[in-house]
């Protein structure tokens, strides 16, 4: 594996995709090929096991739910992710084994070590080179949806309870791993946190070159 491999992790309106398009557009401004990969959706498969994960309607068992995206996963490490690190690309997900760990484990009260290892073997024990978690206050992140939609998928749906476990479980995770988290404030501005961003991958970067 030559390439970078880098997650963004957070809860919902963090500001995930705003800083992820930006270090996109600053990496290609550097001449990196840079791959874009989301979970769960990043691939066809992904699109069809989204519907099922998020806008079914009805209950869905917590075990039938960690499943389905350890499936997804598992299909977009090994058609999306791993082929672009091969090539020697910037691969940049949207959310990948931490958000199953945060939001299956926490928020759905299941073992949060029984989560992660069946993403590891999911995923063949792939890990990001780089996990930015943008932290924000779940009431905070609820209010930026209600400014930008009026409809909700079944985890963003849930109640406050249910993200404050997640947000928890995620500064639980970055605590126990500082060496490949950075945690930033998403509450700071978005020229701020993206500097912050560039620092850490530029310095990943100068690492894997020869």
């Amino acid at each position: 594996m030559t390439g970078l491999f880098l997650t963004f992790e957070g809860g919902d309106g963090s500001g995930k995709s705003t800083q992820s398009a930006l270090l996109t557009e600053w990496l290609t401004d550097r001449g990196e090929t840079v791959v874009h990969a989301r979970e769960p959706g990043g691939t066809e498969l992904g699109l069809e096991l989204r519907e099922i994960i998020l806008h079914r309607r009805g209950y869905m068992a917590p075990r039938a739910e960690a499943l389905l995206y350890a499936a997804d996963r598992a299909h977009n490490v090994a058609t999306v992710v791993r082929p672009g690190l091969d090539r020697g690309d910037v691969v940049i997900q949207d959310r990948y084994l931490d958000s199953s760990v945060a939001y299956q484990g926490a928020g759905r009260v299941l073992s949060t070590t029984e989560v992660r290892e069946l993403s590891l073997w999911a995923t063949e024990g792939l890990l990001p080179h780089l996990t930015v978690l943008l932290d924000l206050d779940p009431a905070l992140g609820r209010e930026r949806l209600d400014a930008s939609r009026t409809r909700y998928d079944r985890l963003e749906a849930e109640a406050a309870i249910f993200h404050e476990r997640v947000r928890d479980a995620y500064l639980a995770l970055a605590e126990a791993e500082p060496g490949r988290f950075l945690v930033l404030d998403a509450t700071e501005p978005v020229g701020a946190l993206q500097e912050r961003i560039r620092s850490r991958v530029s310095a990943l970067l100068d690492t894997l070159t020869p």
